[in-house]
């Protein structure tokens, strides 16, 4: 069984059959750290699904500076609903931070599954409820933590991962400046 399926398999119970039917509809694609996955102004169709790897979604504000949306692991995907929903261009940036492996799919053939059948049926809507149960996580922590309770989310929800991911990263994923987030680790005992 496919390391892929087994992460679908955490969301939805996918048979072997039912992933031997929709297996060609996936791409599988590999990026190098620091490779552009899609960019802001792009229209990406598809929805970007990260078996290896950590990767990023981020902005380019009007002064040139970058500002992480959110991190993401192996087990998360990456999308611009706007774009795979309304056909508008993407507002931000994917960005592989790590060397990453995706497995790629058409949005509207993955909706055409769901469609199709039950267990896809579930997938996507677990799909959708992880990703806002992330967003609110993430609005809440921004709203009730410390800088200092952020990064020890982070380190918690990343756990060995998190050394992969350069310390301008982080920061910026936290709201933080990298002084600060040097400050917060030498209180740590981390530097």
């Amino acid at each position: 069984m496919s390391l892929f399926l087994q992460t679908i398999q955490k969301l939805s119970p996918i048979s072997s059959g039912e992933w031997a039917k929709a297996k060609a509809l996936f791409l599988d694609r590999s990026y190098q750290a620091d490779e552009i996955i899609f960019s802001a102004g792009d229209r990406p169709e598809g929805v970007y699904f990260l078996t290896k790897g950590i990767g990023r979604y981020f902005y380019i504000d009007s002064e040139g500076r970058e500002r992480n949306k959110s991190l993401v692991k192996a087990g998360g995907a990456f999308a611009s609903i706007s774009s795979v929903v309304n056909g508008e261009q993407s507002p931000f940036y994917t960005q592989a931070i790590t060397p990453c492996d995706v497995m790629v799919i058409n949005y509207g053939d993955l909706i055409r599954l769901s469609e199709e059948n039950k267990n896809w049926a579930t997938f996507v809507r677990r799909l959708y409820e992880n990703l806002v149960l992330k967003k609110e996580r993430r609005e809440a922590d921004f709203l009730m933590l410390s800088a200092r309770q952020r990064y020890e989310g982070f380190l918690a929800e990343f756990g060995a991962d998190s050394d992969l991911i350069p310390l301008r990263h982080v920061a910026m994923y936290l709201g933080i400046t990298d002084v600060t987030l040097s400050r917060i680790r030498r209180e740590m005992a981390m530097t």
